[in-house]
């Protein structure tokens, strides 16, 4: 399947956040249904009060308590290739999801391989509640509060082995419901991976919702990861296939534009993107930028991961 790079996508599919705030009146709220057996159907610009409620969500252990980016700019600005390359896109289009029934497969280097349903894997879990910063790589960000489970608790249930040095995750793939997949724009599916510390460190979660409320299609319904101190398109939706390699698995936007997405993609401000610079970022709904962070504000609980890493090569 032919590869397009980064520098193939028009100019006009990419973002120009200078645009936003213009586009931002024509965008409405959440739009998809997230699945019956986790929310009724609900049509194009419904609100947040329109997304069934989690029920018994905790606070988290971690997050941050600066001001969260309104839901209706969370659920409408979105990255999400598989239904659509431009940021309104997702919202617009990810109605033809279905995310009921809904299964994981996880397997690899495990003792316990299987399948399971995601109302088993929730369940031996009380969900959390973490309100995260999250930055995009084309210098926007957002801080949202997203609700799931620790990502290693789900991990230690399929008891790894000790070849498991990294985690490999896939994306659905089925264009008649992911409209953007009938495009070369990516190799589909999408996959994503972290080392096997990255993917137990208690910071990192998989999502089922975020604003206490079950997650909208176009945030990834009706499972994601969700890694604070990476860049955003680690955070791979739609999950279906969790594995366990002993390699370094991967990366869909690593195999797209190499040079310009590497494995790790932690949040680094001195590590320019080759056609932007990473040290400033705007946050949605705010007009002036920011100074980015290392590790998007996160490097306390995890600079220690990298310690003995040239973090200009292992960008």
């Amino acid at each position: 399947m032919l590869i397009k790079t980064a520098t193939e996508i028009p100019t006009r599919e990419i973002t120009d956040e200078s645009l936003y705030l213009k586009r931002r009146k024509f965008l409405m709220g959440a739009a998809s249904a997230a699945g019956a057996a986790l929310l009724p159907g609900i049509g194009h610009g419904a609100t947040q009060d329109a997304y069934r409620q989690l029920p018994d969500v905790r606070p988290g252990p971690f997050g941050t308590d600066e001001q969260p980016t309104s839901f209706e700019d969370a659920s409408s600005y979105n990255n999400f290739y598989e239904f659509g390359t431009g940021k309104s896109d997702p919202e617009r289009r990810a109605g033809s999801l279905r995310t009921d029934p809904w299964t994981l497969k996880v397997g690899g280097e495990v003792g316990k391989p299987g399948v399971i349903g995601l109302e088993s894997l929730i369940a031996p879990h009380q969900l959390e509640e973490r309100v995260y910063r999250m930055r995009c790589v084309e210098a926007w960000s957002m801080v949202i509060p997203w609700v799931g489970i620790p990502l290693g608790d789900l991990l230690t249930r399929f008891e790894p082995t000790s070849k498991a040095k990294y985690v490999s995750f896939q994306t659905l793939f089925d264009p008649s419901q992911m409209p953007g997949q009938r495009r070369n724009v990516l190799d589909w599916p999408y996959v994503e991976g972290l080392r096997i510390d990255e993917a137990m460190h208690p910071l990192t979660i998989l999502a089922v919702g975020m604003y206490g409320r079950v997650l909208p299609n176009q945030n990834g319904a009706p499972l994601r990861l969700v890694v604070p101190w990476k860049y955003g398109f680690k955070g791979i939706k739609s999950i279906v296939s969790i594995r366990l390699v002993e390699k370094e698995p991967p990366t869909s936007w690593n195999l797209s534009a190499p040079h310009e997405y590497g494995f790790y993609a932690n949040v680094n401000p001195e590590v320019d993107h080759p056609r932007w610079s990473q040290k400033r970022e705007r946050r949605i709904g705010e007009f002036f930028k920011r100074k980015t962070l290392p590790f998007n504000g996160y490097a306390e609980q995890v600079a220690h991961l990298y310690q003995d890493m040239d973090l200009r090569a292992n960008y």
